[in-house]
């Protein structure tokens, strides 16, 4: 069953879209549908020797190995063990021009909802726990801040220092 609720939309103002709503060590994070391929239950991963700690595993999503990206270590963020709510969220993402699936741990997954780019508010330059680059904007989701991260360059390689262990 599909959840939708609706971010505060003002008349004439940009289309709707539909927005992944997810938990990621106490914080509410989005993601554009458009992008999510599928959600998954936590499974076996494969780590990768020498891998950089934002990208340290692989899985296997029906027969295609993906990277298992944790974006905590890019929002420098604490690690938190998962629990029965952890969910894996798989990505379709153009990567030099070629679809790319990789995939992305969260602490749970909420639901979907409706909002429009012109909702958003910019992240405030000061008092910002997570590297501001990475965020799009900020949306009020029911009492709390919704985080629009914005992927084209949080999975970028070269997008941070924090890539490296």
């Amino acid at each position: 069953m599909q959840i939708v609720n609706q971010i505060t939309q003002k008349p004439g103002t940009a289309e709707p879209e539909m927005m992944l709503i997810f938990r990621l060590s106490g914080n509410v994070f989005a993601l554009p549908v458009g992008e999510v391929h599928e959600i998954l239950d936590p499974m076996p991963t494969t780590s990768v020797p020498n891998a950089p700690a934002f990208a340290p595993a692989l899985i296997n999503v029906r027969g295609a190995i993906a990277p298992l990206i944790d974006i905590r270590q890019r929002l420098r963020m604490p690690t938190v063990p998962a629990d029965d709510h952890a969910r894996i969220i798989v990505l379709e993402l153009p990567v030099n021009g070629v679809a790319t699936r990789l995939a992305i741990l969260a602490d749970a997954v909420e639901e979907v909802i409706e909002t429009d780019r012109a909702a958003l508010k910019p992240v405030p330059e000061l008092g910002a726990r997570w590297p501001e680059q990475y965020v799009i904007g900020v949306a009020r989701y029911g009492d709390t801040l919704v985080i629009l991260l914005d992927t084209d360059t949080l999975f970028r390689p070269d997008a941070g220092p924090s890539i490296q262990a």
